[in-house]
């Protein structure tokens, strides 16, 4: 499905969030997430990034804290912005990573820590959300 087009069996249509320049911009340049998030605290993609380098240094439980973050604030966005709690969040539109990223990083690290029943309920979300996200992410 395109992000413009239809779906022939009358799915809702793709939820695209709007680009937040700012925090975009600072991330882009290297800016600490921390110093962005504390800035933009609705932007998913500044709490999606401390989840992964949290996770990458092995503090598993900040990560998943992090993740948890930036999925709730992704979940507001996306509430904003016409979504009704299913439907494609697609990969491709760059906006939607922040949130797809904070949602693939909470189901990693609630594997981690043997939540397994919620790490299999996020793998189902992020599948229905967009599968490209899943292959991006592990790619």
């Amino acid at each position: 499905m395109s992000l413009t087009g239809k779906d022939l069996l009358g799915g809702p249509p793709p939820t695209l969030l709007p680009d937040e320049p700012e925090p975009r911009q600072l991330l882009e340049a290297g800016t600490d997430p921390a110093e962005v998030a504390a800035r933009f605290p609705t932007h998913s993609a500044a709490w999606a990034a401390l989840a992964f380098a949290a996770y990458d240094r092995g503090a598993v439980i900040e990560s998943y804290a992090y993740a948890r973050t930036g999925y709730h604030r992704g979940l507001d966005a996306l509430r904003r912005n016409g979504w009704k709690g299913f439907g494609p969040v697609p990969w491709e539109h760059a906006p939607n990573q922040g949130f797809l990223r904070a949602l693939y990083a909470l189901g990693r690290a609630a594997g981690a820590i043997d939540e397994t029943e919620e790490a299999a309920r996020i793998r189902g979300f992020l599948d229905d959300s967009d599968p490209a996200a899943v292959r991006a992410l592990e790619g």
